[in-house]
């Protein structure tokens, strides 16, 4: 770069000085702000190649993508990205006996999971099966009854309903001992994607990219994604059988909206064939062909084009949070639910579910922060936190807060008679999910399991200071991570420059997420005329500014707007010019479009 980062100005692309951007050490928020920079001969490749802006070679280049690769990411189709599923170790086990129960019209039997990706690997396994003219029977275990993962009675439980074959989606891997009761009763399948610490079970098939001896390099899938090419490979083997002849194959694509949705509410990273299963199935999904997703959209009132967002924050955290407080099921059965008057009761139960949820994760919050900031204070790599009668479906929740806020590994944990049920949530780089396992294996833990970004534990109270000092020996290069997340910052303009055709260019590299951030801009010296708290409980910022010369104005949001410095400052009646870094976005309202600011930070300019 040549002592020069590449900044963008209302007009143009121009180099900067290195160092802070702006001469922002820090945001009002703590954070640092750095230029995220790429290599100019990259970026301008791409811009010739393409035909594209400059812009958008920039943030290509940014992101690591190389010339060659810049078209299959702006327009990514699984005819190019799709993987065969046969490179997954026990897929075409899976895929015949999925096949025989088709041909044979067997009852299967699909065994879940309560959060997202379990409750989208379900519908989309029954979905197809049914389908295919198998009759189904399905079960999501309650989460304080029966806990995590496949158990005995549940599994018997489908047997007596007929099912000769089960299939265990988003959980099993780690269930060979309940697993076991079915010897003799029904074959057995496991699609999973949770790290396997050992030989898999002693059943007809276990489809893991994280088996130990698996050798697809799939890692990055979810439970939802290896459900997809399990169907893929199985009405592949059916159409090997002539099963098709003179008839129509099943609309695969048509599944891509519960894959997509599973992909982002888990975390899982936005590149490769993560990029064109979200990609495609955001188009499935703004169809609204489905009647449970399209219910939800219509209760949270998602006007905006659908997006990575829109799951992660409106959809995901509906369809969870039956899991978490009250009925395992009402999630699979909203998303397999074909009557729009059913569905649309259902999705309205679970947004009531939501705002319960919200309600009792508040009341935990303040008490897990406070310890969570005491243990940050005192040089903890890992924070482990722990509260009698915290309720175990949110703790999950409250430890991604606490992820968020001091940039390190964190586990949270509710005790009751004397044991303690949590669920920790990590950082990049630092994977939790073996650490947990290995804590298991130790004898800290009663239970324990997960993958890098995410683990699930039980375990006596009293263990619970010999968990912290294990995670802090096992994950102790987290104490040298800052203490906030840097904000890395792409680019530079003035407020008229943050045009809709900007917006719309800044777009192309949706969907954002995990592995391909949203790009980061700054509002240089953006004056605020107007701010107002708005939203449920105020818990929202709307402003409106505009350049220090005056000029066309731009409509921003904070959103979690909790009392603070960026919060005073927005709201400040000084109306003094202030730097705003965050996200611009088109907005679409009433069938017109609109450039809009997502406000993460801001600094005094």
């Amino acid at each position: 770069m040549g002592g020069a980062v590449t900044a963008l100005t209302s007009d143009r692309l121009e180099p900067v000085p290195l160092g802070p951007v702006l001469g922002v050490e820090r945001g009002l928020s703590g954070r640092r702000w750095v230029w995220r920079t790429g290599e100019d001969r990259v970026a301008f490749g791409i811009a010739q190649r393409l035909e594209v802006p400059e812009i958008v070679g920039r943030l290509l280049a940014a992101r690591g993508i190389g010339i060659e690769a810049a078209a299959a990411f702006l327009e990514p189709t699984l005819r190019v990205l799709l993987p065969d599923p046969s490179s997954l170790i026990d897929m075409d086990a899976a895929a015949e006996r999925l096949a025989d129960a088709v041909a044979g019209g067997q009852t299967v039997g699909v065994f879940g999971d309560y959060d997202v990706d379990g409750a989208c690997s379900a519908a989309l396994m029954v979905t197809w099966l049914r389908a295919m003219g198998c009759t189904v029977v399905h079960h999501v275990p309650d989460r304080m009854r029966e806990g995590y993962g496949p158990n005995g009675p549940a599994l018997l439980g489908l047997v007596a309903k007929g099912a000769r074959l089960i299939v265990c989606v988003d959980c099993g891997t780690a269930a060979a001992e309940a697993l076991a009761v079915l010897a003799g009763h029904a074959d057995a399948i496991v699609l999973d994607h949770h790290k396997s610490e050992g030989p898999p079970p002693a059943i007809l098939a276990t489809v893991n990219p994280n088996r130990l001896d698996c050798t697809s390099g799939l890692t990055m899938l979810c439970a939802a994604g290896v459900a997809f090419l399990t169907v893929v490979a199985a009405t592949r083997a059916l159409r090997r059988r002539g099963c098709f002849s003179g008839l129509a194959e099943p609309d695969l694509m048509a599944l891509l909206d519960l894959v997509a949705l599973a992909t982002v509410c888990d975390v899982m990273p936005l590149s490769g064939v993560n990029r064109a299963l979200v990609y495609q199935g955001l188009r499935v999904m703004a169809r609204r062909a489905r009647p449970g997703v399209a219910a939800l959209l219509e209760v949270t009132q998602a006007r905006h084009r659908l997006s990575a967002f829109t799951c992660g924050f409106a959809l995901g955290p509906r369809i969870n949070a039956s899991g978490r407080i009250s009925e395992a099921d009402l999630g699979l059965r909203l998303l397999l639910c074909e009557d729009r008057i059913e569905a649309l009761a259902l999705a309205e139960r679970l947004d009531g579910i939501n705002r319960q949820r919200q309600e009792v994760e508040a009341g935990m919050l303040d008490h897990a922060m406070h310890a969570a900031q005491e243990q940050a204070e005192a040089g903890n790599a890992v924070l482990v936190v722990a509260g009698e009668g915290w309720h175990p479906g949110v703790v999950g929740i409250v430890s991604g807060r606490i992820k968020e806020r001091f940039n390190r590994p964190a586990c949270v944990a509710g005790i009751a008679e004397g044991t303690a049920k949590g669920s920790g949530r990590s950082v990049p780089g630092m994977d939790l999910g073996s650490a947990v396992i290995a804590a298991r294996q130790a004898g800290i833990l009663t239970t324990g399991g997960g993958h890098p970004m995410a683990a699930g534990f039980s375990l006596p109270a009293d263990r619970i200071p010999a968990f912290r000092a294990f995670l802090n020996e096992r994950l102790a290069a987290a104490a040298a991570l800052p203490g906030a997340v840097d904000l890395l910052v792409e680019g530079a303009l003035s407020v008229p420059g943050a045009t809709l055709d900007l917006a719309r260019h800044v777009e192309r590299l949706a969907p954002f997420g995990a592995g391909n951030d949203e790009p980061v801009l700054v509002l240089r010296r953006a004056r605020v005329i107007r701010a107002d708290r708005v939203g449920r409980e105020a818990g929202s910022i709307r402003v409106f500014v505009e350049g220090e010369g005056g000029g066309p104005r731009l409509k921003g949001m904070l959103f979690r707007a909790r009392d603070g410095a960026l919060s005073e400052a927005l709201l400040s009646r000084d109306r003094v010019p202030l730097h705003l870094a965050g996200y611009l976005r088109v907005e679409a309202w009433n069938g017109v479009e609109n450039p809009g600011f997502i406000i993460s930070d801001a600094a005094l300019a």
